[in-house]
C-alpha cells in the first residue's frame, strides 16, 4: 500500500487525483492539503507527496519532503529557472519525479517529437501551438515548454534566443533558427498540443488532445507508486514509463 498526500487538493487536478485514487486499491490518500492547511502536521503519515499547487509553493513543499525523507511527485508548472534549480537541487536527498505532463499519450508525443526533429533535419521550420481552458494561469503551458526544449535540444539552439511568442508587425522573414510558440486560451479545453514541422511542399504535424484530467491524474498516481521504490534522484515520466 502506497500512502499519498495530495497538495493542491481543491484545484482541478487535485480533485481528479482524489477521485482516481479511490479506484486504485494499492493507494491510500492520507492527506488532502490546500492553501491554508499545514502539510507539516500530516507529512509523517505519507510515503509520497503529489504536488499540483502553485509555482511559488512548490519549493517549500519539496524542502519539507526532503527534511522528512519523503518522495515527491511534482506536476505544478510555471516555475522560474531559479525556482526549478532550487527544487531539483534536492534530488540528492529524496527521489522526485518532475514532469510537465503525466499522460502516457503526451509522453509518447515527447518521444515522437524528438525522433521527428532528428529525422526531418534543419530544413523544416518548427512551430508549437497549445490550447487550454480560460482559467489557466501560465503560458506557454508546461507541456508546450517541454516540447520546445526538446526541439531546441535537437537543433542545438539556445531556447530563449530561438523562441518567438506569436508574431506582430513587420518581423521580417522567418529564420531557420527560430521556434514559434502560440498559446490559445478559451472555454474548458483540458489541453491540446500540436508540433508543426513545415518545409516547402510538405508538412508534418504531431497532435495530442486531452479530453479528461483523469489521464493526467492516473499518470501522476502511477508515478507515485513507482517513485517510492526508487533511490534519491531526479526522474520524469519517461523514466516511469520505461521510455528511456
Amino acid at each position: 500500500m502506497t500512502k499519498i498526500i495530495i497538495n493542491g487538493s481543491k484545484g482541478r487536478m487535485g480533485q481528479a487525483l482524489l477521485a482516481c485514487a479511490t479506484r486504485i486499491p494499492e493507494l491510500e490518500v492520507v492527506g488532502a492539503i490546500d492553501h491554508g492547511d499545514d502539510l507539516a502536521k500530516v507529512i509523517a503519515r505519507a510515503d509520497v507527496v503529489i504536488d499540483f499547487s502553485f509555482h511559488s509553493a512548490t519549493l517549500g513543499v519539496a524542502e519539507l519532503c526532503a527534511k522528512n525523507k519523503k518522495a515527491i511527485v511534482i506536476g505544478t508548472t510555471g516555475h522560474s529557472a531559479a525556482e526549478k534549480n532550487k527544487i531539483t537541487a534536492l534530488k540528492s536527498q529524496i527521489p522526485m519525479v518532475v514532469a510537465t505532463n503525466f499522460s502516457t499519450g503526451v509522453n509518447t508525443l515527447f518521444w515522437l517529437t524528438r525522433k521527428a526533429a532528428e529525422i526531418l533535419g534543419p530544413n523544416f521550420d518548427l512551430e508549437v501551438v497549445e490550447m487550454h481552458h480560460r482559467l489557466k494561469k501560465d503560458a506557454p503551458s508546461g507541456t508546450a515548454t517541454t516540447l520546445l526544449e526538446i526541439l531546441a535540444d535537437v537543433r542545438k539552439l539556445q531556447l530563449e534566443e530561438a523562441l518567438r511568442h506569436g508574431r506582430k508587425g513587420i518581423v521580417g522573414e522567418r529564420t531557420q533558427n527560430e521556434i514559434g510558440i502560440h498559446a490559445i486560451r478559451g472555454g474548458d479545453v483540458v489541453g491540446d498540443h500540436t508540433v508543426i514541422f513545415a518545409n516547402n511542399g510538405e508538412r508534418v504535424e504531431l497532435t495530442h488532445k486531452a479530453s479528461s484530467r483523469d489521464t493526467f491524474a492516473n499518470g501522476a498516481l502511477r508515478a507515485a507508486q513507482w517513485l517510492v521504490q526508487q533511490k534519491p534522484g531526479l526522474y520524469d515520466m519517461q523514466d516511469v514509463l520505461g521510455l528511456k
